[in-house]
């Protein structure tokens, strides 16, 4: 574990984890598994490992990456359907989109990427949506879903092919992308047609578009002076604080009066989300448009100067560029702190803690790169670790990919999903079932094929390693026409009926995909 896909040591790493990829060899040249105390070992430390590898990629995109899009995006004054188709479905599709590149950078781990976006997508369409419908009964909107039903059943076929083929070109890679860029523009025109037609060139958002997900804990008040205190907390006189409490202020990433409300459970998972977090917070700058500062913290934001650039150099190509050294005296990372702390220096002398500078919305792409490479980091380290799970328990990349890392990545959706609808917006979350995982899968094969193409082969080999590939695209190719057949047939009527037989098509697919794995069902493959 800790490698990446240019073989340097990785920019996460754990001490005593079984290396990803480096079992032990025999002097034949068999392969097998460490045995007794060391294999146990192993594998405790994987599963904590892997743990901490879903709550970072969590964490990052809902309280880092997530805002920093959504404060571009009003910083760019993009229209709320733009935003929410780009931006947005990138917020919410970023774990499953740098998995599907980092996965698709080694042709060995091809395979967990088809499984990644194709059980991502089974699982989304039916156990998401069907427990929307099991919440909240409602009516979904027609023409949005039939039209990302319509675009995702494409995109799906164009994968299928791909894979019957076994091989993707320059041509095909781009075209998933301009499927993508059409479907952006199709939204967009959908929308101008509908508001024109209404008449009120400023309607609201609809129910069909992709929203961030929202917070499953308690929103947090906004305030200017006075930290993120509550209103029976707020000092009756304005104040000024020192520097140095609102830095220890911003990076505290616990809230004690509401550990003091909340249950064990809820106190267990956050001890765990605690260490994750306060990393973040030194090293990942968040533009909130909703806060009155829009969440400026001088003496913070003046470190974050230093320590993005330098997180950013240390991560990319598993810190190869951090480390080279110029001339071979002096190293890459060492002058990027040198310039990043005279550019704080600057800024902290030239700036008040009251009031954010105007160029505060740079501090938003700067968190934005910072957040993408903490992902980028995470989704490197994670499928090396799911190699080496497929490599102790003999399992292949594809059954990975569709049960621990499709759940991994798909349990922020779901826990915003279904919040959004317990709240009342069930039609809004189910839109954002069908519209998110259509960039997940065009930008995800598409962009990680392409960067693995150079000028001399501009070809991807796409070998399925598993008959589950195609127990896969077909499960999901039938979730889609029973959607896309029952819900008309149901003049939009989504009931608890739909939902239960959702779940249960799930829960079939799952018994075929691992009777299929362990050959108690067998498969002719093309």
């Amino acid at each position: 574990m800790g490698q990446g896909p240019a073989g340097l040591p990785g920019a996460l790493s754990l001490p005593g984890a079984l290396p990803a990829g480096a079992p032990l060899l025999l002097d034949a040249g068999h392969t097998v598994p460490p045995a007794g105390n060391a294999l146990s070992h192993a594998r405790s430390l994987d599963a904590l490992w892997l743990l901490y590898l879903f709550i970072i990629l969590g964490v990052t995109a809902e309280k880092f990456f997530c805002p920093n899009l959504s404060a571009i995006s009003t910083n760019l004054k993009l229209s709320h359907n733009v935003a929410g188709v780009t931006f947005l479905a990138f917020g919410n599709g970023a774990p499953d989109v740098f998995s599907a590149v980092v996965a698709f950078s080694d042709p060995r781990t091809a395979g967990l990427a088809i499984g990644a976006v194709f059980g991502a997508g089974v699982f989304v369409t039916t156990v998401v949506a069907g427990g929307i419908a099991l919440v909240k009964p409602f009516t979904a909107a027609s023409r949005p879903f039939l039209r990302d039903v319509i675009f995702y059943m494409v995109a799906v076929f164009l994968t299928f092919v791909v894979l019957y083929l076994g091989r993707i070109r320059l041509g095909e890679a781009l075209g998933y992308l301009g499927l993508y860029v059409f479907y952006v523009l199709t939204v967009v025109l959908c929308t101008w047609i509908h508001r024109r037609q209404r008449g009120d060139g400023l309607a609201p958002p609809g129910a069909w578009e992709p929203e961030m997900p929202t917070d499953v804990e308690e929103p947090e008040p906004s305030s200017t002076n006075s930290g993120d205190y509550g209103e029976e907390y707020r000092p009756l006189l304005p104040s000024r604080e020192s520097s140095l409490r609102i830095l220890a202020s911003a990076l505290s990433p616990l809230d004690y009066r509401k550990w003091r409300r909340k249950p064990w459970y809820w106190r267990l998972f956050k001890a765990f989300r605690v260490p994750v977090e306060l990393v973040l917070l030194l090293t990942v700058p968040v533009v909130d448009p909703d806060k009155d500062d829009l969440n400026w913290k001088r003496p913070l934001n003046c470190l974050h100067i230093v320590t993005s650039p330098l997180l950013c150099v240390l991560t990319l190509k598993s810190g190869a560029y951090g480390l080279y050294q110029i001339q071979g005296i002096f190293p890459v990372w060492a002058l990027v702190t040198l310039v990043a702390s005279a550019l704080a220096l600057i800024i902290f002398i030239t700036t008040s803690n009251e009031e954010p500078p105007k160029y505060h919305c740079v501090f938003a792409f700067l968190g934005f790169l910072a957040s993408a490479m903490w992902i980028n980091a995470a989704a490197t380290e994670l499928v090396n670790i799911l190699r080496t799970l497929g490599i102790i328990f003999q399992l292949s990349n594809t059954v990975l990919g569709l049960t621990l890392l499709a759940w991994g990545n798909s349990i922020g959706d779901t826990f915003s999903d279904l919040t959004m609808a317990r709240q009342g917006y069930p039609r809004m979350a189910f839109s954002a079932c069908f519209g998110g995982i259509i960039f997940n899968i065009l930008v995800g094969v598409g962009l990680g094929c392409l960067l693995q193409m150079t000028s001399s082969q501009p070809l991807v080999k796409l070998e399925p390693d598993s008959p589950l590939v195609w127990v896969l695209a077909g499960a999901l190719g039938l979730s889609l026409v029973f959607s896309l057949v029952t819900v008309p047939a149901q003049c939009f009527q989504l009931g608890q009926p739909y939902g239960v037989c959702l779940i249960a098509s799930y829960l079939l697919f799952l018994c075929v995909a691992l009777l299929t794995e362990f050959r108690v069902i067998h498969f002719s493959t093309p």
